[in-house]
């Protein structure tokens, strides 16, 4: 019985960490200056909000409107995933994988000094549409 109380107590833990995450999460989202998804070697990016479509506008997301977007769904509490990054190694993204019509829109992001850092932003290349996050 111990050992259960004690897993059951890590993962109360662990989800009190994903939402206080996800709360950062959002705040820094919403907060232009606090946002970034500029590429660099040690930490690439693959953020192509125009490549999606958006689906409250029929056009392409514009980069504000991709962090707006993120927000709502982190706060419509979509499932997010930590996951390892290989760069910077020994570092944590988040995924969340949100269902655009037909497609599967691909979220990564990463918690900075301060900031979010948008890693991923485009349509998802798995082939099902199953919420266990890869390394897309």
């Amino acid at each position: 019985m111990i050992g259960f109380r004690r897993f059951f107590l890590e993962s109360e833990q662990m989800g009190d960490d994903v939402e206080n995450i996800r709360h950062q999460l959002v705040v820094l989202c919403r907060r232009k200056k606090a946002r970034t998804s500029e590429w660099s070697v040690n930490c690439p990016t693959e953020w192509q909000p125009t490549t999606v479509m958006d689906p409250h506008s029929d056009s392409p997301f514009t980069d504000t409107g991709a962090w707006e977007f993120v927000a709502d769904k982190l706060e419509d509490g979509s499932e997010l995933e930590p996951v390892q990054l290989e760069k910077p190694p020994d570092s944590t993204g988040y995924v969340l994988k949100i269902p655009l019509g037909n497609k599967l829109l691909y979220v990564k992001l990463q918690l900075g000094a301060g900031k979010v850092i948008g890693r991923s932003f485009h349509y998802s290349t798995e082939t099902n549409r199953s919420p266990k996050a890869d390394h897309e």
